[in-house]
């Protein structure tokens, strides 16, 4: 099969498409044919050594894909195939096939097609994990969402609304802001020329925000951990701005605040249950047209490199989605 390969840790640059050994399923494993994978600021860290899960090299990155099922692996039971289905997996969804778990396989309902669910289950995943199992976000509760404009923070933004919240959108550029309003923000904060603990406060009449979801660090989370609402939390989601925040203890003390650090991944380790009964609120939602998962660019397996170039120089807005197509 097609794949491609990192062979250095060195980003994008280490990236080749090869032909790969086709996977075999283990016990509770099952092989899927790969139609499209997500891409994701995890994998730019993980070919460069950067993340928590390091593969020994050579590699075939990518964690997220959207397939059929080829057939059922060794103890698996409630497949055939067939099969459409989305999954997540620890490495090698930059391929032609992949194998994983049967605990991270999520049967698609029809209407939603693979390139869409290829860049769902991380992103909404997240989105919703971080909202309502730590975030505990209530209706009527002011959100406040940086990174609003890219695969993960748009989630985040639709399912703040889907919650009942009030939904506050920081981003980079009017461009990234318009993506933000379009899918539902109804406040806007400009991270390039406006001063966020300003405008968070006067967005919210002097309170603050009940919950802050973060995935860029730096500037921004010392911001929002200055302008968060009494007895608000703050989600710790990732740090793409490159900087890890040090937390003052005191800020946290007088306004009874929390900073919640959240990875999904652990979920499906941890508790697979919960994640499959969230997808299965998650595609009701999108079959309801309350979230509308929005893939700015599509590039077949051959410009993997390319594309994931984009990601890190954040040029696309939503979700970017490899195809198995040779054009």
């Amino acid at each position: 099969m097609r794949a491609i390969v990192c062979r250095e840790l060195v980003g994008p640059a280490g990236l080749t498409l090869e032909d790969w050994p086709v996977p075999q399923p283990g016990p509770g494993e099952v092989p899927i044919r790969v139609r499209a994978a997500g891409l994701n600021f995890a994998d730019t860290l993980i070919i460069k050594g950067q993340y928590q899960d390091k593969p020994p090299l050579p590699f075939v990155p990518g964690i997220e894909i959207a397939g059929q099922i080829e057939q059922s692996g060794p103890g698996v039971a409630g497949f055939v195939p067939g099969d459409r289905v989305m999954a997540t997996l620890d490495r090698g969804g930059f391929a032609e096939a992949a194998v994983t778990a049967a605990a991270n396989v999520v049967r698609l309902p029809d209407s939603i097609d693979y390139v869409t669910a290829a860049g769902f289950a991380i992103a909404y995943g997240t989105a919703y994990g971080a909202l309502v199992w730590a975030g505990r976000l209530q209706a009527g509760e002011s959100l406040l969402v940086h990174g609003a404009a890219g695969g993960v923070g748009l989630a985040t933004v639709e399912c703040g609304l889907a919650l009942g919240a009030r939904v506050i959108a920081s981003a980079r550029g009017p461009e990234h802001l318009e993506v933000a309003r379009a899918h539902g923000a109804e406040a806007l904060i400009d991270t390039a020329s406006e001063d966020v603990r300003a405008r968070v406060r006067e967005l919210t009449d002097g309170r603050g925000a009940d919950v802050v979801f973060d995935p860029i660090g730096g500037e921004v989370f010392t911001a929002s951990l200055r302008s968060i609402a009494w007895e608000g939390r703050l989600l710790v989601i990732g740090f793409a701005s490159g900087q890890i925040p040090q937390i003052p203890a005191n800020l946290l003390l007088v306004k009874n605040a929390a900073a919640i650090g959240f990875y999904w991944g652990s979920y499906r380790r941890h508790d697979p249950a919960r994640v499959h009964a969230a997808f299965d609120e998650l595609l009701r939602w999108h079959g309801e047209r309350r979230i509308r998962p929005h893939v700015s660019e599509i590039h077949p397996l051959g410009e993997a490199k390319r594309a994931l170039e984009r990601l890190l120089a954040r040029q696309s807005t939503g979700k970017i989605v490899l195809t198995m197509d040779e054009t």
